[in-house]
C-alpha cells in the first residue's frame, strides 16, 4: 500500500533546506548530533515551563543551528516571540547562560537570536501545538481541526491536512481521523510543504497529530 514518507526529508535540496548546519568528521559525527537534539530539548522546555500562555501556545515554529569551530549560533523561529522578549528582562541572556553551561562548552561562544515569522497559525508546528491544547481542555476534536483550518486559511495557505490518530475522545478503540481543505500534493516535489507531527498527553492516553500544510510557492 501507500509508502508513506517524510515530506520534508523527501523535499530537501528542492524547497527544503537543512535544520542544521554544520560539518563534522565521521568520528564526531554522532556526538554533534546529541548535542543538537540537546539544544532543541532544552529551548522547548525552557519556554514550556517558563512562559505561562492562555492558548497554550508556545509558538516555537523551528530551531536552526549553525556551527562553527568557535561559535554555535542557534537561531528560534517564534510566533510570538514577545512572550520571550517581554516579561522578565535578560531571558534571553539567562537561556544562553543556562545552555552554555549544560552543554560545557569552553572554547566555544553560544549566541542565541530570536526571528519573528510573519503569519504564525501558517505553520505546523504552531497549529499542532494549538490543536494539542484543545484536545488537553477536551474540546471535541472536529471542533478543534475545524478551528485550525480556520485560523489557516486567514494565515493565506493554499491547502491543509490534518490527522488525529488514538484514543480519540476517549473511546475504547483507538482510529485514525482526518480532514483536508484545500490542495495538498503530497507527491510533488516542487510543492513547499511543511510538516509536523506531534504527540499530546490526554488523560485517555497519547493522540498523535501530523499536520500538512501547502505553502503558495515562493
Amino acid at each position: 500500500m501507500g509508502q508513506k514518507i517524510n515530506p520534508l526529508g523527501f523535499r530537501l535540496g528542492t524547497t527544503q533546506s537543512h535544520d542544521s548546519l554544520w560539518f563534522a568528521q565521521p568520528i564526531n559525527y554522532s556526538e554533534n548530533l546529541q548535542e543538537d537534539k540537546k539544544i532543541r530539548d532544552y529551548i522547548k522546555n525552557y519556554i514550556k515551563i517558563n512562559i505561562r500562555i492562555s492558548s497554550g501556545v508556545e509558538g516555537i515554529a523551528g530551531i536552526k543551528i549553525k556551527k562553527r569551530i568557535d561559535l554555535i549560533q542557534v537561531i528560534i523561529s517564534m510566533g510570538f516571540p514577545k512572550l520571550l522578549i517581554e516579561g522578565k528582562p535578560g531571558r534571553i541572556e539567562e537561556l544562553q547562560m543556562n545552555l552554555q553551561k549544560k552543554l560545557n562548552c569552553v572554547n566555544r561562544k553560544l549566541n542565541i537570536a530570536i526571528t519573528r515569522i510573519a503569519n504564525p497559525y501558517g505553520h505546523p508546528n504552531i497549529l499542532a501545538e494549538f490543536i494539542a491544547g484543545q484536545l488537553r481542555n477536551r474540546v471535541s476534536f472536529r471542533k478543534a481541526m475545524k478551528k485550525a483550518i480556520e485560523l489557516t486559511e486567514q494565515a493565506g495557505t493554499k491547502g491543509i491536512q490534518i490527522q488525529i490518530a488514538g484514543r480519540i475522545d476517549g473511546k475504547e478503540i483507538a482510529r485514525v481521523e482526518w480532514i483536508r481543505e484545500g490542495r495538498v500534493p503530497l507527491q510533488t516535489i516542487r510543492a513547499k510543504i511543511d510538516y509536523c507531527s506531534y504527540t499530546v498527553r490526554t488523560i485517555y492516553g497519547v493522540l498523535g497529530i501530523k499536520v500538512w500544510i501547502f505553502v503558495n510557492k515562493e
